[in-house]
């Protein structure tokens, strides 16, 4: 209880905290539990969780997620109500927050995990992803995973090249956020350490495919909530443009969860929350499970593999080996001239520039592009440009 008279911003900070942590689930991720990378010495009012999500926010890999593609290659040029990365990005921790809430967890870190789990996405959605990981592979960099890179981002990229020096809590829950790994219930791992971290990367980009589970039961909300967030509104989207019909999709699934975004989004968080109310594990009931595995099939046969989608898609393969190749012969021509020394590493800490490989500032280069920037770079270095000739006067 607060005293009588004038109150200091900490005394009223400890009493929200306070406050707002007696309500938490004792399966809950607690403020007292977030531990950072580095100590800080700096005082913070906002709960660690908090101040996590506010870095990741006011970052410039979460201004670019505007321009990213989620599905659809450049849908703000199409039709400016299509799923952009940043709508599904904001989708993903509004609707797990909802979730959250309604199982009294830690909605500081859930919107953090949320905020930050796709921001090492490339241009051009899973395609891209694919695309850049084989060149990365091509330069001895080994498979490239948005993830794995959505970390390095927060960890080693952003903030000029210093990171932003998250929580153990929001940087597993980023890691582990995987959505297209199709899960009836997820329950938490809270023995992880950072080795474990380390040990999946090294394991995912060496080639092998393995899975890991959330830290927190927060973490694992978010990772449910992936596939919640995209799999209607991906139908919707499709429908919009006129790649499905609503009357395709599998009735076995539909009479469920329902036909529309709305309903599917509504049947599944109540399904969720009613079969996790009070757990120590989040999960679907078998029955949605089910459905919900049935529609991903779908949308994954009819849309995300459909060759209506793909009409630029070895244009595009081809643009990323371009650009890496490219831009790391500027590097090792020292070519100060050229965007990824003007746009990138020119304002990139000391440490970044001298701890990162070239190869590996290249694919930082390239996986922080937006779709439209990634455009214009390739055509500038395939189209010639006026600038590049000089007139000689006779």
């Amino acid at each position: 209880m607060l005293k009588n008279g004038p109150v200091s911003l900490a005394e009223i900070a400890a009493a929200v905290n306070k406050k707002e942590s007696e309500h938490l689930s004792s399966f809950a991720a607690s403020n007292e539990q977030a531990a950072r990378m580095r100590p800080e010495t700096d005082i913070h009012y906002r709960p660690p969780y908090a101040l996590d999500r506010d870095r990741i926010f006011y970052s410039g890999a979460f201004r670019r997620y505007t321009g990213k593609t989620q599905v659809i290659y450049f849908v703000s040029l199409l039709d400016e109500q299509l799923t952009s990365r940043i709508l599904h990005t904001l989708s993903v921790a509004q609707i797990s927050s909802t979730i959250g809430r309604m199982l009294s967890l830690n909605t500081d870190l859930i919107e953090a995990i949320g905020f930050g789990h796709d921001l090492g996405h490339p241009p051009f959605g899973h395609d891209g992803e694919r695309f850049l990981s084989d060149v990365s592979k091509k330069y001895g960099l080994g498979a490239f995973h948005h993830n794995i890179q959505s970390l390095r981002v927060v960890d080693k990229i952003a903030k000029k090249g210093q990171g932003l020096n998250l929580t153990f809590q929001t940087r597993d829950g980023i890691l582990s956020h995987n959505g297209e790994v199709h899960n009836q219930a997820l329950e938490p791992n809270p023995h992880k350490t950072e080795h474990d971290l380390q040990d999946y990367i090294t394991e995912m980009e060496s080639g092998h495919i393995v899975d890991i589970k959330p830290a927190t039961l927060e973490g694992c909300v978010v990772r449910l909530t992936d596939t919640i967030a995209y799999i209607g509104q991906d139908i919707d989207d499709a429908i919009r443009i006129g790649l499905i019909k609503r009357e395709q999709l599998p009735e076995a699934a539909t009479s469920v969860l329902g036909t529309s975004n709305g309903e599917i989004i509504e049947t599944l968080v109540n399904d969720v929350v009613e079969t996790s109310y009070g757990k120590n594990y989040v999960a679907f009931s078998k029955e949605k499970s089910e459905a919900l595995l049935q529609l991903k099939k779908f949308n994954y046969r009819e849309i995300y593999k459909s060759p209506k989608l793909k009409i630029n898609h070895e244009r595009i393969e081809r643009g990323f080996e371009i650009l890496f190749d490219f831009y790391l012969r500027s590097l090792k021509e020292e070519n100060t001239n050229s965007e990824i020394y003007t746009h990138f590493l020119g304002s990139k800490a000391e440490r970044y520039l001298q701890e990162t490989s070239p190869e590996l500032k290249v694919r930082d280069f390239l996986a922080g592009m937006t779709d439209r920037y990634f455009s214009r770079m390739l055509q500038k270095i395939v189209i010639p440009q006026a600038s590049d000739f000089s007139i000689v006067n006779e």
